[in-house]
């Protein structure tokens, strides 16, 4: 079994070390936060011991990977500490929110070539997946357009957006993911118009909650992706792949999946799945599976810090759009 330092114990935190208490083939050996209640909170859950010690941790010999989940901003000091102890890293996204810092990272995985997983988790969604794989098989034909609309169920509180890097850099960051491994290609130009239409309090610290981008690949296809802080009625994800012989579409998930017709009414179905947690629950384990598969074989995780690098550029030419008014050259 692979012994597992999970470093971070809040909401991702959680998510991961369920997922490692859950496979045979691992297990949790640290549970590291500084708040020690809460790592202590964590361990007494999942094993594993609690620390807010995160080097004595990292360097410990039964430690044989690190999960790092933790804010942001200590991406580029925890990655550093890891690969130098020579520990496999799986890491939530993104890698920072400044390009040089992430050029740091790629330089210290460079001098310390360890497996390197980032977590865009999306893509281990079977139905995102089975999607991808059905355009890469030209099942539609030449691909011509790459809908995307993710929009979350409300905003989050105004004290996460004031730290989240922008909306780009939070959430949209998964849909520019999502369109340049689907269409296989990255983007040239990047336009994006936006607003604040859902809580005034995020204009008012320099974000907005609605946007619309357009991406233009050098082969001449286009990808839109719309994004909303809130949608009523529940987490709103959905793919659509059109092409010259056809189209293919993901589907949201609901709660439950029956669909009722009577006298009153021709079709009643459940609420969607609320929030990223459930509705993307099964692809956070096989994200996790594939981390550890990467380690045992001695392949590259699917996602790297390539991914990484490629996904924040484009986050960050989003937001240089909407504030300039107009498409950015890549």
């Amino acid at each position: 079994m692979l012994g597992i330092c999970l470093l971070g114990s809040g909401r991702m935190g959680q998510i991961y070390a369920a997922n490692v208490a859950a496979r045979a083939d691992a297990r949790l050996v640290y549970t590291v936060n500084p708040n020690l209640d809460s790592a202590m909170a964590l361990a007494e859950r999942f094993g594993g011991t609690a620390s807010g010690d995160v080097v004595t941790a990292v360097e410990d010999p039964d430690v044989d990977a690190v999960i790092i989940s933790t804010p942001t901003n200590t991406h580029l000091e925890q990655i550093t500490l890891a690969a130098r102890a020579g520990k496999p890293i799986l890491c939530e996204k993104p890698l920072d929110l400044d390009m040089g810092r992430v050029d740091q990272c790629l330089e210290v995985l460079d001098r310390y070539p360890v497996p390197f997983a980032l977590g865009f988790n999306r893509r281990f969604d079977p139905s995102v997946k089975a999607l991808r794989d059905a355009v890469q098989a030209g099942e539609v034909g030449d691909l011509h357009l790459l809908l995307i609309t993710s929009r979350d169920p409300a905003p989050p509180p105004i004290e996460y957006v004031k730290t989240s890097g922008g909306y780009f850099c939070d959430s949209t960051i998964h849909d520019l993911d999502l369109a340049r491994w689907i269409m296989g290609e990255d983007p040239k130009e990047v336009c994006t118009m936006a607003s604040c239409l859902v809580d005034p309090m995020i204009g008012e610290v320099g974000d907005v909650d609605t946007a619309m981008t357009i991406l233009r690949m050098p082969s001449g296809r286009l990808c839109h992706i719309n994004n909303s802080r809130r949608s009523v009625y529940g987490f709103d994800q959905r793919i659509e792949a059109f092409g010259s012989a056809g189209m293919i579409q993901t589907e949201n998930q609901r709660e439950v999946h029956v669909a009722r017709t009577d006298a009153d009414r021709m079709s009643s179905r459940p609420r969607l799945k609320h929030f990223f947690l459930e509705r993307y629950a099964e692809a956070f384990a096989l994200q996790l599976g594939d981390f550890l598969e990467a380690i045992a074989s001695g392949r590259l995780p699917a996602v790297t810090q390539d991914d990484g690098k490629a996904a924040l550029a484009l986050a960050l030419a989003c937001d240089r759009s909407r504030r300039e008014g107009q498409a950015i050259a890549l």
